[in-house]
């Protein structure tokens, strides 16, 4: 063994990983601009498509609304996932080693949004 093996009086060093990442709130930006008003869009969309089936009645309207109220619940709970992985892009530690982690979540809101509108749009039985 070498004599510095032991050497207890030395600092550990400071590795690359535990460095502060400047731009770590950059991709949650982005993610936010993004997600926000394509999941205010969604929502929206989603209110209004009631008034697709106004004019139905009978059979096709009992359809429609069951179909519509499934799809309803889908989009909300799809939206609160999209809400919280944003908020979890914001959360992730600001260092560099968790850089991979912050930009696959902030990719990930907006892909969720994406993916509960088109849910939405096929579980509907549209007229």
């Amino acid at each position: 063994m070498s004599e510095d093996s032991h050497d207890s009086g030395s600092a550990p060093a400071t590795t690359s990983d535990e460095t502060p990442d400047d731009h770590a709130w950059i991709a949650p930006l982005i993610s936010s601009v993004v997600t926000v008003p394509s999941g205010l869009f969604a929502l929206l969309y989603g209110a209004l498509s009631p008034m697709e089936c106004g004019s139905c009645g009978g059979a096709v309207a009992d359809r429609f609304h069951d179909s519509f109220m499934t799809a309803w619940t889908v989009l909300w709970i799809g939206l609160l996932i999209a809400l919280i992985v944003l908020i979890a892009s914001w959360a992730v530690p600001h260092q560099a080693r968790y850089a991979a982690r912050r930009v696959g979540l902030a990719l990930a809101a907006p892909a969720t949004v994406g993916v509960t509108f088109v849910a939405f749009m096929a579980l509907v039985d549209w007229p």
